[in-house]
C-alpha cells in the first residue's frame, strides 16, 4: 500500500513540478532561452479571443515584461510632452542627432497578474534625456530582472535602480551618460547570477561591463572594454566545466569568469551585435547578423575554450567551434531552439532551421507570410510550435520541426517590438500602448 501511496504521490508532484519551473519568467527570455515547458500556451488569439485582460501603460517602451508569482514588472519612460511617433521597419533615417528637450519619467509598474490592476508605481528618475534616440527606440528598451525579493530596472545612460517586490527603493546608482553609435540609444538587459548583477555598456567613448552586489548595489568589479557600441544582452552560461560571462561584440565576443578574468575570445562579428547568445545540447549560440554587412555568423561554441578560437577564413569549426553558419545570423531577434532544431528569424521575415547539433540546414529563409516583412522581438516555443511577433502586432504561429509550415496569424492591430513573458500558462504582450495577457 505505501508503495501504491509514493507512486500516486509522485503521478501528482511530477506534473506540478514542472508547471513550477514556469511559473516565473524573470529575465529577457525567461530562464529557457524563450522554451516554455509545463502548459500548453493559447496559440490563438486577437485583441478581444483568448484576452484575460488589457491594460494601457504609460509612456513608451520596448523592454519586455517580467513576471515572478503574481506579480508582473514592466518599465517605461513617460514624456511631459508629445513624443514622435515610431515607425515600423527597417529603413535609414530615423536616428536624431538630439535628445529630446521634454522632460521624462523613468517609471518601474508592478502589476497583479490575475486581474491587471497596478499594485504600485515608482518614479526611478526624472528628467531631461542625456542622449538622442533612434525613432524606433525608446528611454526603456532595457528589461529588469528579478529574483523574487527584488527587481532591478535599468535604464543605459540613466542608472541602476532597486526595488523590493512590494515597491521600497533598496538602492540606486546612477550612470554618466555616452555617445552610442549613429545616436541609436542603449538596449542591453541586466542579468543576475547568485549574489551579483552584471551589467554592460558598450558605447562609443567609454565601454565598460561590471559586477554588483544584488543587496546593497557596491560595485564588485568593472572592466574597460575595447568595444565600441552594441546592443546585446550578456548571458550567464553555467557549462559541465565552469559558469562564463558571454558579452557578444562587433569586435569581438568575450568570455569572462566570474571574478572578469577573460577566458576565451572570438572574432568575425558582424559591425552591430545584438541578439542575445543562450545554451543548449551542451553549446553555446552566439550570432549576429546586421543587414548591411557581409559578416553574419551564426556560431555553436563547445565549453572548455581558452585564448583566441576564431576561425580561420576557410574553417567552418576548430576545436573549439561545433559549427559555424557565415551568413546565418539574424538582426535583432535571437534565436530559439526547441527540441533538436535551432531556428533563426530573420528581421524581414524569414525563418531558417537547423540541425541544432550539427549545423545542418534543414530548411533556409522560408517566407513566413506576404506583407510581413518587419521582426524585431525574438521568438518562443510551445507545445510543437514556435512563435514570430512581427512590428505589426501579428503572431505567426509555425509547425516546429522538419517540415516549415504557418498554422496561425493572431493579429493585435498596433505595433510590437518587445518580446513576450510567458509564466502560468499565459502569455504577456506588449504594445505600443498596452499590456495584455492572453489565455487560454
Amino acid at each position: 500500500m505505501n508503495r501504491i501511496l509514493a507512486c500516486i504521490i509522485m503521478a501528482i508532484l511530477l506534473p506540478a513540478t514542472s508547471v513550477y519551473a514556469q511559473a516565473n519568467w524573470p529575465q529577457f527570455r525567461g530562464l529557457s532561452a524563450g522554451v516554455v515547458e509545463g502548459a500548453v500556451l493559447p496559440h490563438t488569439w486577437s485583441t478581444t479571443e483568448n484576452v484575460v485582460w488589457k491594460i494601457d501603460i504609460p509612456g513608451r517602451a520596448w523592454s519586455s515584461p517580467i513576471v515572478w508569482g503574481e506579480k508582473i514588472f514592466v518599465t517605461s519612460a513617460v514624456s511631459e510632452g508629445e513624443a514622435e511617433a515610431p515607425k515600423k521597419g527597417l529603413y535609414l533615417g530615423g536616428n536624431r542627432d538630439k535628445p529630446s528637450g521634454k522632460v521624462h519619467r523613468w517609471m518601474v509598474y508592478c502589476i497583479d497578474l490575475d486581474n491587471g490592476k497596478v499594485l504600485w508605481e515608482r518614479i526611478a528618475h526624472k528628467g531631461i534625456p542625456r542622449h538622442p534616440l533612434h525613432i524606433k527606440n525608446t528611454y526603456a528598451s532595457e528589461t529588469p530582472v528579478t529574483d523574487g525579493q527584488r527587481v532591478y530596472a535599468y535604464f543605459g545612460n540613466v542608472g541602476l535602480f532597486c526595488y523590493d517586490v512590494e515597491g521600497k527603493a533598496l538602492w540606486s546608482r546612477q550612470f554618466q551618460s555616452f555617445k552610442i553609435r549613429y545616436d541609436w540609444g542603449t538596449a542591453a538587459s541586466p542579468v543576475l547570477y547568485e549574489d551579483e548583477i552584471f551589467v554592460i555598456n558598450d558605447n562609443e567613448e567609454q565601454s565598460f561591463f561590471m559586477a554588483l552586489d544584488k543587496k546593497t548595489g557596491e560595485q564588485i568589479w568593472r572592466l574597460e572594454r575595447d568595444e565600441k557600441s552594441n546592443w546585446a544582452t550578456p548571458y550567464v552560461w553555467t557549462n559541465k566545466l565552469q559558469t562564463e560571462l558571454i558579452t557578444p561584440g562587433t569586435g569581438k565576443v568575450r568570455s569572462y569568469d566570474l571574478d572578469g578574468k577573460l577566458l576565451w575570445e572570438l572574432g568575425g562579428m558582424s559591425n552591430i551585435a545584438i541578439p542575445t547568445p543562450f545554451a543548449e545540447h551542451g553549446l553555446l549560440y552566439v550570432s549576429s547578423g546586421y543587414v548591411g554587412d557581409k559578416k553574419r555568423p551564426l556560431f555553436a561554441i563547445r565549453p572548455g575554450a581558452e585564448g583566441d578560437i576564431t576561425l580561420r577564413d576557410n574553417e567552418s569549426s576548430n576545436q573549439h567551434i561545433a559549427w559555424c553558419d557565415r551568413q546565418g545570423g539574424p538582426y535583432n531577434p535571437s534565436p530559439i531552439v526547441y527540441g533538436d532544431f535551432l531556428y533563426v528569424l530573420y528581421d524581414r521575415g524569414f525563418l531558417s532551421c537547423y540541425d541544432a547539433k550539427t549545423g545542418e540546414q534543414v530548411y533556409s529563409r522560408q517566407r513566413i507570410a506576404a506583407g510581413a516583412t518587419a521582426f524585431t522581438s525574438c521568438p518562443w516555443a510551445n507545445d510543437g510550435k514556435i512563435f514570430c511577433l512581427s512590428e505589426d502586432g501579428d503572431t505567426f504561429v509555425i509547425q516546429a520541426g522538419p517540415e516549415f509550415k504557418v498554422l496561425d496569424r493572431n493579429a493585435l492591430d498596433e505595433m510590437c517590438m518587445a518580446t513576450p513573458a510567458a509564466a502560468q500558462g499565459s502569455l504577456i504582450i506588449r504594445t505600443i500602448s498596452k499590456l495584455y495577457r492572453i489565455g487560454n
